[in-house]
């Protein structure tokens, strides 16, 4: 099994990883299904199914999909661009790919929230159809959003094409238990095997290129959230905290007026900035979604500012360590909060980023392990009830206590010797059962939970 770093961080825009970067990639796969047909079309239908519909737009989804129709992408997105092309859409009814005719598109009517039972391959489902003169379907692909921005039509996901089907890599663990066992073999730690088996698939320059831009992206959002005020959009009112605790955090320093649990406040605010950012829509790093993508800058930053003798050289050992978790947490269970819940977005990304901590402070593999473990283990049962559908409350929070529980997983692992009771394959397979046990409408529905308890209006 390989999934590559590249593929678990992914530059990207916020709200949403599944609801917003996955429509958008559907849309522009779309039109390369439409250029390869012997045949033209003149309009082009979309219809949202399941989570995509019940939560699409509080998630941004409805945009989402018509700019990826338009031909634009999330890792070079350009905001300005994307509001004029979307008004002069509204305004002309038009779509102009590029290699393509205009295609015939009203967003008020060729745009279909379907709020019935969810598509038969996961719960985060579009349908987008292409229509002759006359307003007939000639042509339709059904694609699912599965959570990380991954997306597969109904086809590959039957034939099992979320699974690597490339060349075989040198270090193929499937399973935690693999994963000790081969690094026990090899004499390597998780972040060497990691690199190996990058290394078989692209040149090293590009590797160590590709994971220094990751993390410069990640930190130029936390930059960017501590540094910007005010309420965010959507229409709950949710004002931006981030800046505000960053500035009273520094204005604190030196000042022997602190207890030692501030500490926390400082991971919680680094985190908060990134998902204030995400909810913003403005550029994040899947991590491994959006959702989530606030738990791991911010334990990478708590260590760079505030751990004696971390060093910005060992970023891509942590990085490539909770590629590597992640990449089991995905293969074996999930990473969609809609297939899920929060379980599998925060949880997952806290026990990614325990293990990338245990990682480069000095853990062992079984140390590192354990540190993934506990952090995964105290997620389980986790919903996904976000308020009015949006990236927001309780999400923005939960990333700062993400980061937290993440801290303190690797920090208890430190001080054992790698044996523990449950081991991460465990936790990871009680997260899958839970999540199928799990009621819809606590799997980002905004059907059950804090989303029908708070006022939103």
């Amino acid at each position: 099994m390989f999934l590559s770093v590249f593929d678990m961080f992914k530059v990207g825009v916020g709200p949403s990883s599944s609801h917003t970067i996955g429509p958008m990639v559907a849309g522009a796969r779309f039109l390369d299904h439409l250029r390869a047909q012997p045949f033209q079309v003149a309009g082009v239908r979309a219809t949202l199914h399941g989570s995509l519909a019940f939560t699409g737009v509080g998630h941004a989804t409805d945009r989402a999909v018509i700019l990826g129709l338009a031909g634009f992408r999330a890792d070079d997105y350009d905001a300005a661009k994307a509001e004029a092309e979307l008004e002069r859409i509204r305004d002309e009814g038009t779509l102009h790919p590029e290699d393509l005719p205009q295609l015939a598109f009203q967003p008020k009517d060729d745009l279909i929230f379907d709020y019935g039972p969810n598509l038969p391959g996961h719960a985060n489902g579009l349908v987008i159809r292409g229509t002759d003169a006359q307003g007939d379907v000639i042509t339709e692909v059904t694609y699912y959003s599965i959570g990380g921005g991954f997306v597969l039509t109904a086809e590959e996901l039957e034939a099992g094409k979320d699974q690597d089907d490339g060349p075989p890599v040198p270090y193929p663990f499937k399973s935690a238990a693999e994963m000790l066992e081969m690094a026990l073999r090899s004499g390597k730690s998780i972040a060497e095997m990691k690199r190996a088996n990058e290394l078989s698939r692209m040149p090293g320059a590009d590797l160590d290129r590709g994971i220094a831009r990751i993390w410069e992206v990640m930190n130029d959002c936390i930059e960017r959230g501590l540094a910007t005020d005010g309420i965010l959009p959507g229409g709950l009112n949710v004002r931006r905290r981030a800046k505000g605790i960053h500035d009273a955090l520094q204005a604190e320093r030196g000042r022997n007026l602190t207890a030692p649990h501030t500490i926390n406040d400082w991971m919680s605010t680094y985190a908060m900035a990134v998902n204030e950012e995400n909810a913003a829509g403005g550029q994040v790093v899947t991590a491994p979604t959006n959702g989530a993508a606030g738990v791991i800058p911010a334990t990478i930053r708590y260590w760079l500012d505030h751990v004696p003798g971390a060093t910005t050289s060992r970023v891509p050992d942590f990085l490539l360590t909770a590629a590597a978790i992640g990449g089991l947490i995905k293969f074996n269970a999930s990473i969609s909060g809609a297939e899920c819940g929060c379980q599998a977005e925060v949880g997952s990304a806290s026990a990614m980023a325990a293990a990338g901590l245990a990682a480069v402070m000095g853990g062992t593999p079984e140390q590192v392990e354990n540190a993934a473990e506990i952090a995964l283990e105290h997620h389980l049962g986790m919903t996904c009830d976000p308020i009015r559908g949006l990236v927001q409350v309780p999400c923005i929070e939960r990333n700062g206590l993400g980061a937290i529980k993440a801290v303190s997983a690797a920090s208890l692992s430190l001080r054992g010797d790698g044996q523990h009771l449950v081991p991460l394959d465990a936790a990871i397979e009680t997260m899958r059962q839970t999540g199928n046990d799990m009621s819809e409408k606590y799997k980002e529905t905004a059907l059950g939970g804090l989303a029908v308890n708070v006022p939103n209006c």
